[in-house]
């Protein structure tokens, strides 16, 4: 890199990482003063979010392959161009359809920014270096869920939701400068066609390995983007706090999604990755069941019963991550696209089914992760004795 160093570049990785916490969780919470201003029901409201997953998910699967043809940097340059674009139009939007419509070009331009930046740490870094790094961004950019709450409540002291997605734009805008800097990092491009390109998405799905870990790892998205969705309604709505309050504990949460991986460095320096994934998923069972039984007392014990479930997910995403990647030395781009599109599609089932009108929906957020620990639990177990 002519004008990055070896810490900038990562730096320069997780802020792309992070524009998708960033863009969803930034105006969390404006979401039930939004529900008032349209007069709306709380499911119609989270279709900005679902619809934006769902339009992310796809989006990555054209990207990740067409970067594998035409290199990282102009599908990066172009995916934040529409980014930038479809932000500005989010805050002029005047009703839930014209937001709803450019939430999803949003989450287009969204699809490339996130699925070169995993590509990239495939391109530059081997061995263990590469799984150390992709912990080292994983922490870096789930600052964004931390912090992206309460500055959307500060935000909201002196501006309108408006405003919070004028200030995505200007997000944007300074990640477009770090592209136009950014030298590529791709050697050796697809010579194929663009539909030869895409048809590697099928290749890759052929390989058995992959796929399993592909569905293994994505299922804990389902109950992690429930949690999301539901979360500025539970301490809210549910619990009564002001906006100010629910942006504490939602930040209490998202510490865990912090320390996870850099715990996961220091661990897997003592341990083997195996154990260290099959002690996850028993936990985020048992932090299920403690939320089915106190999850309801009061905020603080939600947080706290959710918390290790929330560390448990961001431990093992990492090292799940990087064991996909593994599994072929080429098409890391679509590799990218399949294992950002998978994580989002199950985490908008998620969102969706937790937005069903539930009339206790801390029990089925419980439910959800003592259900999604066992299962994991079983498929992971299942892969480790075959030597996966």
């Amino acid at each position: 890199q002519r004008y990055f160093g070896e810490k900038t570049l990562i730096a320069f990785i997780a802020l792309l990482s992070a524009f998708i916490p960033l863009s969803t969780d930034l105006y969390l919470p404006a979401l039930p003063s939004m529900m008032e201003q349209y007069q709306v029901t709380e499911g119609v409201l989270n279709l900005t979010l679902i619809v934006f997953f769902i339009f992310y998910g796809l989006g990555t699967l054209f990207w990740g392959p067409l970067s594998d043809k035409y290199g990282r940097r102009p599908v990066l340059l172009t995916g934040l161009g529409i980014y930038i674009v479809a932000s500005f139009l989010c805050s002029c939007s005047g009703g839930i359809a014209e937001l709803i419509l450019f939430r999803s070009f949003q989450a287009v331009g969204s699809g490339a920014v996130t699925a070169v930046a995993t590509a990239m740490v495939k391109d530059v870094f081997g061995g263990r270096r590469r799984i150390v790094v992709l912990a080292t961004v994983q922490s870096m950019m789930l600052v964004a869920p931390a912090v992206a709450p309460v500055l959307g409540a500060m935000l909201l002291e002196v501006t309108t939701w408006q405003g919070v997605f004028l200030a995505l734009t200007g997000i944007g805008t300074v990640a477009l400068g770090g592209a136009l800097l950014l030298t590529e990092t791709l050697e050796t491009r697809f010579t194929g066609t663009v539909i030869g390109a895409l048809g590697r998405l099928g290749v890759l799905l052929k390989n058995g390995r992959f796929t399993t870990m592909l569905a293994l790892f994505s299922l804990t998205s389902v109950s992690s983007m429930a949690f999301v969705a539901s979360s500025s309604y539970i301490y809210v709505a549910g619990f009564g706090l002001d906006e100010q309050g629910y942006s504490y504990f939602f930040a209490l949460n998202a510490m865990g999604l912090i320390f996870a991986p850099v715990s996961f460095i220091f661990l897997s320096r003592r341990y083997d990755i195996r154990p260290i994934i099959t002690a996850s998923y028993i936990v985020i069972g048992v932090a299920g069941l403690s939320v089915i039984a106190f999850g309801s007392t009061g905020p603080l014990a939600f947080a706290i019963a959710l918390l290790p479930a929330t560390f448990c997910g961001s431990l093992i995403r990492a090292p799940g991550t990087n064991l996909m990647l593994e599994q072929q030395r080429r098409d890391t781009g679509s590799a990218s696209s399949l294992i950002s599109c998978s994580s989002v599609l199950l985490g908008s089932a998620g969102m969706s089914f937790i937005s069903l009108g539930w009339s206790d929906v801390i029990l089925v957020l419980g439910c959800l992760n003592a259900i999604i620990g066992l299962s994991c639990l079983i498929i992971w177990s299942a892969i480790s004795r075959k030597g996966g």
